[in-house]
């Protein structure tokens, strides 16, 4: 069984303790959204930086594929229905 009697010393270090989780907590969740931030940041450049690639790769794909069709038109006789 707990008692609920209370010393000068008890009652001095619950508002201090407490006090002190208040200040930590809006330091904590401050850092961990910068760092949401950051990482949300540098996710999005790493991913236009990726696309961006892939898309240039398939242009140029693009232009390989007219230039070979071409050349097959251009070779083949016109044929008659």
């Amino acid at each position: 069984m707990t008692s609920d009697v209370k010393s000068s010393s008890s009652e001095e270090a619950r508002p201090n303790s407490d006090s002190a989780r208040r200040n930590t907590a809006p330091n904590g969740w401050l850092k961990v959204g910068a760092i949401a931030a950051a990482s949300a940041v540098l996710g999005g450049m790493a991913a236009a930086w990726f696309y961006r690639k892939t898309l240039s790769q398939l242009r140029e794909a693009e232009n390989e594929i007219s230039d070979s069709e071409s050349k097959i038109i251009e070779d083949e006789p016109g044929e008659d229905f």
